[in-house]
């Protein structure tokens, strides 16, 4: 299904609409934030009994045009940088919910106004899709061009309710799970090449980066186990991660800071799009890739009724900007997290493993990983402390009542509900010692009642994605392959030692020693 380019041709900041006129009324419809149906959403949220006082959303947008800039350069640039600048905001109005403009605004989107969500109460309102419409809102308040992605609005851009979202997504679970019997094997073999690179840089120059190696396994990884296809003895050879990096580049540039002096580079990248022009040959060679690898999953999408060049662009972007794009920023991160616990988490750590493997003949199973419940209960630490995707978008269908841990704020149709996730799970009224790296925090029947609070497929951890929500359908997949890394590192090693800097997409991590297993 082609659709024109996304450009607006004008720009609207008028005045936020008004106040409804009626509490009372607001109160009868009052909509408890993402309670729908579901039994797993925090307590917080689901108590039926609780009415909490109203109070209007504070905050404001500025001027119009001049407001979004000044909170775009302070979300960039200002002290605390992007956690600074909605902490701000919560310290100025007392308040979880609060009115702000959102990233990228004047020229690139239409309206930057929206009502900010800042706990773990409020945010699970945007999980639900009855409530809220998730129409061309996975980058936020602008959507890159489609031709991008081939002329296609491809799903992460669609609203469950639109008629080709439930076989695209059914796409999506046919292409992880039709090889899952190749999933650990290749996983073991391609992320054990990259230790032993890195042990070989490490040797001879004393640090590796992590990163840089991790783009080219987790790449090589997903075209494997999910094609059955090694992409350096195709046409792209080694180029697939550069190739995907700059493509992300031109899709997200409006979002990204890139460590340029700040008055140039938000003329360059924040206040107008990059030409896709300039990235058309480099997306080209991907589709190529992708339309002879993935004949057999294009197959079962024609099958679902889906056109065969729609299905090869959803394929490629779910495997080089959903997949591939977390690896990239997950994999770092927990390599991050886990250096800094420190060797006795690392001892632990490396006996449950190393325990559980050689209880399954020295293989690592599902049944193996299924008895290292700290490995589990450590990447999903990392997954609550810095999760991959860290903002989601809603528009309101309807007048409601979003709750915090506090108040009820009214919220108008047709308004942007915008959620930050760190905030959320960091947030001190759910977690313990929020702001701190616990690797053991889920295990347990206690540890086992946070999940719920672990959102960051778009749900709760505690939830499995449908054909019907937004829920990342990639959710078990990426902490399976997260879970084979943790115990492919403490297979091999006893501790390590990391750097860690900043980077465009999540932490830089170089690592600076590797003590090999003693036992």
């Amino acid at each position: 299904m082609a659709t024109a380019t996304y450009l607006p041709s004008s720009f609207s900041f008028s005045s936020p609409p008004p106040p409804p006129s009626s509490r009372a009324r607001l109160r009868r419809q009052t909509t408890r934030a993402g309670a729908s149906a579901a039994t797993d959403r925090p307590r917080e949220v689901l108590s039926p009994k609780r009415r909490l006082p109203l109070r209007e959303v504070p905050g404001d947008y500025g001027p119009p045009v001049l407001g979004a800039v000044r909170d775009r350069f302070e979300y960039f640039y200002g002290p605390g940088g992007r956690d600074g600048f909605f902490a701000s905001r919560v310290r100025a109005h007392g308040s979880t919910v609060v009115r702000l403009n959102m990233p990228p605004g004047p020229f690139v989107a239409r309206d930057p106004r929206v009502v900010a969500l800042l706990d773990a109460a409020s945010f699970p309102v945007l999980f639900d899709t009855s409530l809220v419409d998730k129409t061309d809102l996975f980058t936020g308040t602008f959507m890159p061009s489609t031709d991008l992605t081939g002329g296609y609005r491809v799903l992460s851009y669609l609203d469950p309710a639109e008629p080709s979202h439930g076989p695209l997504k059914a796409l999506l679970f046919y292409l992880l799970s039709h090889r899952r019997q190749h999933v650990i094997p290749k996983f073991r073999e391609v992320y054990g090449d990259l230790f032993g690179v890195v042990e070989n840089e490490l040797a001879r120059v004393g640090k590796a980066d992590f990163g840089h190696h991790n783009d080219a396994a987790a790449f090589s990884f997903l075209c494997q186990a999910l094609l059955g296809r090694d992409p350096a003895e195709s046409a792209l050879q080694g180029d697939g991660p550069k190739l995907i990096t700059k493509w992300v580049l031109f899709q997200l540039s409006p979002l990204l800071s890139l460590g340029l002096p700040k008055h140039l580079e938000d003329s360059l990248l924040h206040s107008f799009r990059l030409p896709p022009a300039l990235v058309r040959k480099d997306y080209g060679r991907l589709a190529d890739f992708f339309r002879d690898a993935a004949r057999s999953v294009v197959d079962e999408g024609e099958r679902l009724g889906i056109a065969r060049e729609e299905a090869v662009h959803n394929i490629l972007f779910a495997t080089c900007f959903n997949s591939f794009g977390g690896m990239k920023i997950l994999f770092p991160s927990l390599v991050k997290w886990l250096g800094r616990a420190g060797a006795r988490a690392h001892g632990r750590l490396a006996t449950e493993v190393r325990d559980a493997v050689r209880a399954h003949a020295g293989e690592v199973t599902m049944k193996a990983l299924a008895e290292m419940p700290l490995v589990e209960s450590a990447v999903y630490e990392a997954l609550r402390i810095e999760p991959p995707v860290a903002m989601q978008y809603g528009r309101a269908k309807r007048d409601m009542v979003v709750e915090s841990h506090d108040y009820g704020f009214e919220v108008r149709e047709g308004e942007m509900l915008f959620g930050y996730q760190p905030m959320a799970t960091k947030d001190p009224r759910v977690f313990a010692r929020a702001e701190e790296y616990v690797p053991d925090r889920f295990l347990g029947e206690d540890g086992a009642q946070l999940l719920r609070h672990v959102v960051w497929s778009n749900g709760p951890e505690t939830a499995s994605p449908t054909l019907q929500d937004k829920q990342c359908a990639g959710k078990d997949f990426v902490v399976l392959i997260a879970r084979l890394l943790v115990a492919e590192l403490f297979l091999r090693y006893d501790s390590f030692d990391v750097q860690v800097g900043a980077s465009a997409l999540g932490s830089s991590v170089t690592i600076t020693s590797l003590k090999k297993a003693t036992f």
